[in-house]
């Protein structure tokens, strides 16, 4: 490789959710002048999130992609240089850290703050990518409110899905829960509450056969893998909740991660197990997935990246 290929940079923002886009506007007004790649879903998980009504200061909602937008231009105008780029390898061995994006830029760094976030798993359905954002969401506490009093349907047997099931059956008329085996891998205490919930109506040993609507869902239908007998269920809302796997491999080997993959931080810090190399959002965040937690944390990410350079004395 051409030594003119690399660059090297203070701060280097690899990930372009609500985390990296905070994290840029509070390094770029710390004049840690930072360098943000964007990733392969510039915006995040919010860019295939319809109206967003649960951020504070948008009294009349939002919608998803827009409000990515009003992100990135703030981290532009403080002064962060924000490319469109994957990064795809690192070597965090020493002092500035490597960075590759798309397999040939090398970006050396003294300070990486990760906010590569986490994508939620989808069945793989055609009908459910065709309907995502009408009527199809992996994010219950997200749009659940949308279907205030409507009849909706969650696919999942963890404690995600429980505690989604719960949230839904507060607002909706029915919630229609579909497990694939004949039990459950919530915790049991999850599970009491679901099965003691007079509007959840379990489903055992169903699989999700398509979501049925041209412009929005309509019905689903399912099938009995016991018995084979299929049936459609008409629904204004299918919710996903077999669980979200953080965008962390390329960190593996380098970094502490908890068995799903999410890179482990110190507490009350966004700091990890080497020194320089901060997470935040859902790439290090299971329990909130929030877009107002994930700015939070990228907003730490960037004070702690500023202190330890300060410290360091790196200008």
């Amino acid at each position: 490789m051409e030594k003119s290929a690399t660059e090297r940079v203070q701060c280097l923002i690899i990930g372009s959710g609500p985390a990296g886009y905070t994290a840029a506007i509070y390094a770029a007004r710390a004049n840690l002048k930072p360098l943000l790649y964007q990733g392969i879903q510039p915006g995040g998980q919010l860019t295939i999130t319809t109206e967003v009504e649960n951020y504070p200061g948008y009294p009349d909602g939002v919608q998803g992609p827009e409000m990515m937008i009003h992100f990135e231009k703030q981290a532009a105008r403080m002064g962060t240089d924000i490319r469109f780029g994957l990064a795809t390898k690192v070597d965090f061995s020493q002092q500035p850290y490597k960075v590759w994006i798309d397999d040939e830029k090398l970006i050396e760094a003294y300070t990486v703050i990760i906010a590569t976030g986490a994508s939620a798993k989808w069945l793989g359905l055609p009908s459910e990518q065709r309907l995502n954002g009408f009527g199809v969401s992996a994010c219950a506490v997200c749009d659940g409110f949308f279907f205030k009093g409507k009849e909706v349907a969650i696919v999942g047997a963890g404690d995600t899905a429980a505690e989604e099931a719960l949230y839904l059956s507060k607002l909706c008329s029915t919630v229609h829960m579909f497990v694939r085996r004949n039990e459950m891998r919530a915790s049991k205490i999850m599970q009491e509450r679901v099965q003691r919930t007079l509007n959840i109506k379990i489903y055992w040993n169903t699989e999700t056969l398509e979501i049925v609507g041209e412009s929005k869902t309509e019905a689903v239908k399912i099938k009995n893998n016991k018995t084979g007998e299929e049936q459609t269920i008409p629904i204004s809302g299918f919710f996903v909740a077999i669980g979200h796997e953080p965008n962390s491999a390329i960190f593996k080997g380098w970094l502490d991660m908890d068995e799903a993959g999410y890179i482990q931080t110190k507490p009350g810090t966004s700091k990890t197990n080497i020194e320089g190399i901060f997470a935040a959002g859902d790439v290090q965040d299971k329990i909130y997935r929030q877009a107002v937690t994930a700015a939070g944390s990228g907003c730490m990410a960037a004070l702690d990246a500023e202190r330890y350079l300060g410290e360091k004395g790196i200008h």
